[in-house]
C-alpha cells in the first residue's frame, strides 16, 4: 500500500490535469470542475493558472492508502515520505522546502506553524476525499500568507444519498522481522451519512496499522471525521466540520540518523470549522468561516523514556475569514479580511504567539468572448514583521474553444516557523532573528484539454528572496536557518493523455494512455552561497517523469500500471512500477495491488529507506 497507482495520476501534470479518463457515466468533465478557491471560483476551463484536478474516480483506480501516496504522482509535487501509507510526509512545489507549500481542507489553511513536517497529519482518510486542487506558483492573491509556491486543496466527498461504507484491506512484503514475524498492514474503515431535504450529515472512521518493514517503523493512525450541511433557505446555510487524528510511529531515521534508531512520534491533530453563505443580494454572496486548529507533536528520542530528548510541542490556531463576490455587470468582484491567531508552548521551542492580519481584494473579467483576465491583490500584516502588500494577476486567450494560451504571475510570502526561529539541539540552532521568505513567479502555458486528446505544457520562472535555508561552515557545526540567499528557479512541464471508449459490448471497454514529464532548473545566489555546506539546496528534483495505463474490460475488470522515474539533484535516479487489478459491481468492488513491482531500493527524505515490493488485497461495500 505504499504506493499509487492510476494511469490518471499521471495526467495530472504542468498546466491542468484535464486528460480525463474515458467516459463511463460515472465520470465528470474534469474542465468544468468548479476550483474551490476563497472568493472568485470558476470552472477549471475559465482558469489562466496552473491547476492540477485529482478526481475521485482517478483515486479509485489507484494503489494508495493515503493522501500523501497519491499526490506523490503529480509532476512538479515533490512528496518524501519518511514512512508507509503516509504516516510522514514533506510536500514540497516545484524545488520548494516543505515548509513552502500551504495545505487546505475545503479551503481551511493547514499551516502548521510550529513545523511543515506535520502538515499532512489529516483527519481525513483517502475514502472522505472527492477530489484534490493542486494550485502552483506564488498563491498570496488567492489564498494569502503561506502560500508561497502553491497550494493544495482536498475537498471532501458531500454525501447525496443516506447510507454508508464498509472497507478494509490487508498487506505484505512477505519479508520478516527480527523475531521472524511477516511485516504486514492492514487498513479499515467506515463511513455513513443521513440526508434530508434539508440537512445532511455524515460520519467517517479509519484506522492504518502495521508493524512496519524493518526495524522501529511500526505505526498507528486512527481518524475520524464529521460532516454537517444545513440549508435554513434558499439563501442561507450552515456547514460544519469537525476532524481528529492520532499519529504514532517509529521513527528510526527520520531526523538524526544514525542515532535515532529508537526513536518514536506521536502525533495528535484536532480541525474544527463552521462557515457558512448568505445570498444577501441578488449578486452578493457572503462567506463567512470561523475554524480551530490543535495539534500536539510528540517526539521522543528513546522511545523507551521520556527522560532523554524529548520534545513535546502544543499549538492552537483559531482562523477568522469574512469573504464576499459581487457580480456586476463589468465583471466579477471579490473582496475579504481574516485574522489568525497562532501560539506554541513547547518544551523546546518555548512560549510564543503571533497574529496575521489580511484583506484581499479581486477583479475579474465576464462577457469577453476570448479573452478574460483577473488582478487583485492580498495585504498583510503581521505582529512579528509589519506590513506587506502582495499583488498578481493573470490573463487567458481561447486560440480555438478548446485551445488556451495563458499567462499569470503572482507575489507570495513564508513566515518562518517556531522551528526555524527557536528550535535547540546539538544539531540545530534556530535563529530568531530571520525575515519572511518572499516570492515573485511568472508563468506562460497552453492548453487543450477536449476529446479524445489532450495536452499541456508551460514554462514558469520564480524568484525567491530571503530564502531560508539550513547551513554550516563544517561538519562538526550544528544547521542553522539563514536569509543569505536568493533562489531562483526555472522550470518546464508538459503532459499528454488519449482517452477513448470502445462501448460496453466489447472486451476492452475503454482505454486510456497518459505521460507527463517536469524539470527544474534551480539556482542559489548569496554572498557566502559558495562558502557554506547547505541543508536544501541540493535536495530538489531535477527531472520527473511520469506514464500510466489503464483499461476496462468486459465491464466489471479494471486493470492499470504507473511509473514515475525520479531524479534528484544529489541523488541516484530511481524508477518505480505500480499496478492495480480491480473487480467492481455496483455494490462492492474487490482490488489486488501491487506496489513497488521492481522491488527497488531507494530514499526520498532524511536518511529512510523506503519500503521494497508490496502486496495488497482489498474490498469495499456499500450498505
Amino acid at each position: 500500500m505504499r504506493g499509487y497507482l492510476s494511469l490518471l495520476l499521471a495526467c495530472a501534470t504542468g498546466s491542468v490535469a484535464a486528460q480525463q479518463q474515458p467516459d463511463t457515466g460515472r465520470s465528470r468533465n474534469l474542465g468544468e470542475v468548479i476550483v474551490q478557491e476563497n472568493r472568485l471560483s470558476a470552472p477549471l476551463k475559465e482558469s489562466n493558472r496552473n491547476i492540477t484536478i485529482i478526481s475521485r474516480r482517478q483515486i479509485e483506480s489507484m494503489a494508495a492508502v493515503s493522501i500523501n501516496e497519491v499526490l506523490a504522482y503529480v509532476p512538479g509535487l515533490d512528496v518524501r515520505q519518511r514512512g508507509p501509507e503516509g504516516v510522514q510526509t514533506d510536500i514540497g512545489i516545484d524545488g520548494g522546502t516543505f515548509d513552502q507549500t500551504l495545505v487546505l481542507v475545503n479551503g481551511i489553511k493547514i499551516t502548521d506553524p510550529q513545523t511543515g513536517h506535520n502538515i499532512m497529519n489529516l483527519p481525513i482518510s483517502l475514502n472522505d476525499v472527492d477530489h484534490i486542487e493542486v494550485l502552483r506558483g506564488a498563491a498570496a492573491r488567492v489564498y494569502g500568507i503561506n502560500a508561497l509556491n502553491g497550494a493544495i486543496n482536498i475537498i471532501t466527498r458531500k454525501a447525496t444519498e443516506s447510507g454508508g461504507e464498509v472497507y478494509g484491506s490487508l498487506g505484505s512484503s512477505f519479508h520478516r522481522d527480527e523475531n521472524n514475524k511477516l511485516y504486514n498492514s492492514y487498513n479499515a474503515g467506515a463511513n455513513g451519512a443521513v440526508v434530508k431535504s434539508n440537512s445532511t450529515q455524515s460520519l467517517s472512521a479509519s484506522m492504518n496499522a502495521g508493524n512496519g518493514y524493518r526495524y522501529n517503523t511500526a505505526y498507528q493512525t486512527g481518524k475520524a471525521l464529521y460532516q454537517g450541511g444545513f440549508r435554513m433557505n434558499d439563501q442561507n446555510s450552515i456547514q460544519v466540520l469537525a476532524g481528529y487524528v492520532d499519529n504514532q510511529y517509529g521513527a528510526n531515521g527520520y531526523y538524526a540518523a544514525p542515532g535515532d534508531i529508537e526513536s518514536k512520534e506521536y502525533v495528535k491533530t484536532a480541525l474544527a470549522a463552521v462557515s457558512s453563505s448568505h445570498q444577501i443580494k441578488k449578486n452578493w454572496l457572503m462567506t463567512p468561516r470561523v475554524s480551530y486548529r490543535f495539534a500536539e507533536d510528540d517526539y521522543r528520542y528513546i522511545k523507551q523514556t521520556t527522560a532523554k530528548a524529548r520534545n513535546l510541542h502544543n499549538t492552537h490556531i483559531v482562523d477568522a475569514e469574512l469573504n464576499n463576490t459581487f457580480n456586476t455587470k463589468i465583471g466579477y468582484f471579490g473582496a475579504g479580511v481574516e485574522a489568525r491567531y497562532e501560539h506554541i508552548v513547547s518544551s523546546n521551542l518555548g512560549n510564543h504567539e503571533r497574529t496575521n492580519l489580511g484583506a484581499f481584494a479581486e477583479y475579474k473579467t465576464r462577457g469577453i468572448k476570448r479573452f478574460n483576465f483577473s488582478i487583485g491583490g492580498y495585504l498583510n500584516y503581521n505582529t512579528m514583521y509589519g506590513w506587506q502588500f502582495f499583488p498578481g494577476a493573470d490573463a487567458g486567450f481561447d486560440i480555438t474553444p478548446d485551445l488556451k494560451l495563458y499567462a499569470n504571475a503572482g507575489t507570495a510570502q513564508r513566515l518562518p516557523t517556531y522551528t526555524d526561529l527557536y528550535y535547540k539541539s546539538a544539531t540545530i540552532l534556530g535563529n530568531d532573528k530571520l525575515g519572511p521568505e518572499k516570492a515573485v513567479f511568472t508563468e506562460l502555458g497552453l492548453r487543450k484539454y477536449a476529446g479524445k486528446f489532450n495536452f499541456t505544457a508551460s514554462a514558469f520562472y520564480r524568484q525567491i528572496s530571503d530564502f531560508i535555508d539550513y547551513v554550516k561552515d563544517s561538519i562538526p557545526q550544528p544547521w542553522q536557518p539563514q536569509n543569505f540567499q536568493r533562489a531562483d528557479t526555472k522550470g518546464l512541464t508538459g503532459s499528454v493523455a488519449y482517452n477513448t471508449s470502445f462501448g460496453e459490448k466489447a472486451v476492452f471497454n475503454s482505454l486510456g494512455l497518459n505521460a507527463g514529464y517536469n524539470y527544474l532548473s534551480p539556482d542559489f545566489k548569496g554572498d557566502d552561497t559558495h562558502n557554506k555546506i547547505s541543508r536544501y539546496v541540493i535536495e530538489s528534483l531535477r527531472h520527473q517523469f511520469i506514464a500510466g495505463v489503464r483499461t476496462d474490460i468486459i465491464n466489471h475488470f479494471s486493470v492499470s500500471a504507473n511509473t514515475r522515474y525520479c531524479k534528484r539533484i544529489n541523488y541516484k535516479d530511481y524508477t518505480l512500477l505500480d499496478a492495480r487489478i480491480t473487480w467492481h459491481q455496483p455494490k462492492y468492488r474487490i482490488y489486488v495491488d501491487a506496489t513497488n513491482l521492481l522491488d527497488v531500493t531507494y530514499i526520498e527524505a532524511g536518511a529512510v529507506p523506503m519500503p521494497g515490493r508490496w502486496m495488497t488485497v482489498g474490498a469495499a461495500v456499500k450498505l
